[in-house]
């Protein structure tokens, strides 16, 4: 059972007034048999750039995806449990990213079953813990406090330690200067 995240969403009501809309434990969170230990919760979603900030009230009660909306962001916390070495060189992060409809982000035969790559920047802070980010050919070790901005490289994250470490992310939407 994942730590419980509280989300606070404000508003504004009919005097233009600003309110607090909601303020309880995020529901939106994805656990799955094909990644053990590992949780995400997300908390909003916005479909364009600029984001709208009148629009609905909730945005993340449909399908857990892993990219942000095309032209949008995606703000999430994800949990990861210590890893067992054993048991990761059992699993299949084709079958697990192929559950957050992500199954060609898997970077084949890399040193890391869950080695992805994604078309986003996403902005990241350690929240509680540590963990390994595993690049290419290299790691980093991030610490509680420590931020990253992961601009559309291969990488994984693998809790090498032996505390829960999270993560708050921001993904946004972006392409390859070639691509465009």
């Amino acid at each position: 059972m994942p730590i419980p995240v509280r989300r606070v969403i404000t508003g504004h009501d009919a005097d233009g007034r600003a309110i607090c809309i909601s303020d309880s434990a995020a529901t939106n969170i994805l656990e799955r048999p094909n990644r053990p230990g590992v949780a995400l919760t997300n908390l909003w979603e916005c479909a364009t750039t600029p984001a709208e900030y009148d629009g609905a009230t909730e945005t993340v009660d449909g399908p857990f995806v892993l990219h942000p909306p095309k032209g949008g962001s995606v703000f999430r916390v994800v949990e990861f449990a210590p890893e067992d070495p054993e048991v990761m060189k059992t699993l299949d992060g084709k079958a697990a990213f192929a559950e957050m409809g992500a199954s060609d982000n898997i970077v084949e035969n890399a040193r890391h079953p869950f080695m992805h790559r994604t078309n986003s920047v996403d902005y990241a802070i350690i929240l509680s813990g540590e963990i390994t980010m595993l690049l290419d050919d290299s790691e980093v070790l991030l610490k509680q406090g420590d931020v990253v901005v992961q601009r559309g490289t291969n990488h994984a994250w693998s809790n090498q330690g032996t505390e829960i470490c999270q993560i708050g992310f921001v993904l946004v939407d972006a392409v390859a200067k070639l691509d465009q």
